[in-house]
């Protein structure tokens, strides 16, 4: 009897099919549809109001293009069975199952233990949600879609499709990211891409040469999507003040001054930066209750927070009276960080160490292409390959590898 399927109407790319079974349940998971409450771009919102898309709905269009690419390498030739198939769909599923709230923001502030991050919390419930499984033959396909996300499996393709310079997963986010911020500039055709790819005798992934100036467009629309969108100088101020309000909440619980905020939230500002994860202790539960709405509700609470520094921090961000930004050429010399200190401690009443967390001296960068990371490579009809630096008649390992770094005074006003 053949599996039913659902569909979803997916604003980009239309009509996508999930089939009964692993991949079903996975997306029912609560660890899944937590990203229901989690936004993609986490305080892009504040530049492009409709910047509102979740990280459900970036695995599902991420699942969707895996599932396009299988189709297209198997037509090549490319032995993909269906277990592989859906193992890998459901890696890419669940890679991002473990982002914090705000993307990025949580981790900065300090909120996990020192070498743990959201790719480790992402590993973890992956393995959560395989040792649920009852049937024996899901839970293969979850320890098959584990290995394939650790790179641990002999088709070292697979392991591509989700992670490397040219994935599904940055197919996925600059189509829908450009999409839902109006930045047109961002748009790569995906489609053509995916129908391009190839894998070698050695079992890389590659595109082949016709493929090769969408492969530029991809590589020049990521660079704009950094600087225009990912890395907008207001983005980046929302996020440094929710940094500092979450740090600062942070040192007040650790004095002693008890914060509203929900159970999880709590977890967090208590001992979890000091806990490692093992199974069975609280770090992943209460990781898994944790959204964007609970450091929302927490803010709007915490604007009337007794503590000065708190409370303006939480005013500011809630109305939107973010740290202004000023690129600046130099690090600031100590003489300029004590009269910044002196300034904000005269006009709120605070010590100058409270007054440094009314600004943060930082530097914004991006890569576009990494000179040491597995290449991109364009595969010619008489079987060689080579790296899309030497192939492009566009761009060069200079151009694609130039790292720019603006670095910034944010500051409030």
């Amino acid at each position: 009897m053949a599996k039913t399927r659902k569909i979803i109407n997916d604003p980009v790319f239309g009509f996508l099919s999930i089939p009964d079974g692993v991949l079903f349940d996975i997306l029912q998971h609560p660890y899944l549809q937590r990203l229901n409450r989690i936004r993609q771009l986490g305080l892009s919102f504040f530049v492009y109001p409709g910047a509102m898309h979740s990280r459900f709905l970036h695995s599902l269009g991420a699942m969707h293009l895996m599932h396009e690419a299988i189709v297209s390498l198997r037509e090549k030739g490319v032995e993909i069975s269906e277990t592989e198939s859906t193992a890998a769909m459901a890696a890419i599923l669940l890679h991002d199952v473990g982002h914090g709230p705000f993307s990025h923001v949580f981790e900065e502030a300090g909120m996990l233990a020192d070498g743990i991050n959201h790719e480790d919390i992402s590993l973890m419930m992956m393995e959560q949600i395989r040792d649920e499984r009852v049937d024996k033959d899901d839970r293969e396909i979850m320890d098959l879609a584990i290995a394939i996300f650790k790179d641990e499996y002999d088709k070292h393709f697979l392991h591509q499709l989700i992670s490397s310079q040219l994935d599904v997963d940055r197919l996925d986010y600059l189509c829908r990211d450009s999409f839902f911020c109006g930045v047109t500039e961002g748009s790569v055709a995906s489609a053509r891409i995916l129908k391009m790819m190839n894998v070698t005798d050695a079992g890389y992934l590659v595109v082949e040469a016709k493929g090769i100036y969408s492969v530029e467009k991809f590589l020049v629309a990521r660079r704009l999507m950094y600087w225009q969108v990912y890395l907008h100088h207001t983005s980046v101020a929302a996020e440094q003040l929710l940094i500092k309000i979450l740090k600062r909440a942070k040192y007040l619980t650790a004095n002693n001054v008890d914060l509203f905020c929900s159970p999880a939230l709590k977890y967090f500002l208590t001992s979890a930066s000091d806990t490692q994860y093992t199974p069975g202790n609280d770090l992943l539960h209460y990781y898994s209750l944790l959204d964007d709405s609970d450091l929302l509700s927490a803010i709007k609470v915490w604007m009337n927070s007794d503590d000065k520094v708190l409370n303006e921090l939480c005013k500011c961000f809630t109305n939107r009276q973010l740290f202004k930004g000023r690129i600046i050429d130099n690090p600031l010399s100590e003489e300029e960080y004590k009269s910044l200190c002196a300034h904000y401690a005269a006009h709120f009443g605070v010590s100058n160490q409270e007054a440094e967390y009314f600004f943060i001296e930082h530097v914004s960068t991006s890569n576009t292409y990494l000179e040491n990371g597995e290449s991109i490579g364009i595969l010619y009809k008489d079987g060689s390959v080579r790296d899309i630096a030497e192939a492009s008649d566009m761009l060069n390992m200079e151009t694609l590898t130039y790292k720019p770094q603006k670095r910034y005074l944010f500051y409030l006003k």
